[in-house]
């Protein structure tokens, strides 16, 4: 890590390290041991049924998103998405749109400020969410209120509603990512810079989506063609900027 550039965009680092060091031990000690438990108990086809119908439910949300960012190429994929899913994959259960050539996009509303021109504030760590920053904090605020099934059933019921499939899809998530998040730890220095680099990187790559609809498999662009991004400069990442290559 290049000198002065540790605490890149981190105003509140002591406070972000106390809520990081928090959530990591909640993660070992709680959420590790459930999911591990949770992948026990359910069969691969099981699990991947209930997250292909989460991300069904997350559709609507990332379609207006993507209208409200002008990307009306990503809205029809993700509009077809859905009523193929919902249709032919019995209810979201499966992912049919994908193996045909519609791949899941982005669009959230932190996002949608982001293409709005609103900076993102300084890095955050939220208790039991992780890593965010102010902009991606409101907007998740929005998108929690705009995801079925607290935009189709009201009060009470949809708090819970809201809460149960939250928390198990949280618990499915950490359950793909452990693994990786454990080889994270066993190879950082300082675990706290090293995840908060990853997790910028990979938020300036989904910022980038929001000028152009993700492509189907084998249709990337060549290695090292990353469009350049405003908000994706080396402070940012907290990575050095790249040679040009000659």
């Amino acid at each position: 890590m290049p000198q002065g550039q540790a605490g890149a965009n981190d105003r509140l680092e002591p406070l972000n390290r106390k809520v990081f060091a928090f959530n990591d031990a909640f993660e070992t000690t709680v959420l590790e041991p459930v999911a591990k438990a949770y992948v026990a108990i359910f069969p691969p086809f099981v699990r991947d049924r209930f997250r292909a119908f989460v991300d069904n439910l997350a559709e609507p949300r990332i379609f207006v998103n993507d209208v409200l960012q002008a990307r009306f190429n990503a809205a029809g994929m993700t509009f077809t998405r859905f009523v193929a899913n919902t249709i032919l994959g019995v209810g979201g259960f499966f992912d049919y749109a994908s193996s045909h050539g519609f791949p899941r996009q982005s669009g959230d509303f932190g996002q949608t400020l982001y293409a709005w021109g609103v900076d993102s504030g300084p890095y955050l760590v939220l208790l039991f969410l992780g890593s965010s920053n102010v902009r991606d904090t409101i907007g998740l605020g929005v998108d929690f209120a705009t995801t079925p099934p607290a935009l189709v059933v009201r009060g009470h019921d949809a708090a819970v509603a809201s809460f149960a499939i939250g928390v198990v899809s949280g618990i499915d998530v950490f359950s793909r990512n452990v693994d990786a998040l454990d080889a994270l730890k066993a190879s950082s220095l300082d675990y706290y810079t090293h995840f908060r680099s990853v997790f910028n990187q990979h938020r300036a790559a989904v910022l980038r989506e929001a000028r152009a609809p993700r492509e189907a498999p084998g249709t990337e662009t060549e290695p090292g063609a990353t469009p350049a991004d405003p908000e994706a400069t080396p402070a940012d990442l907290d990575a050095p900027p790249k040679s040009p290559q000659p």
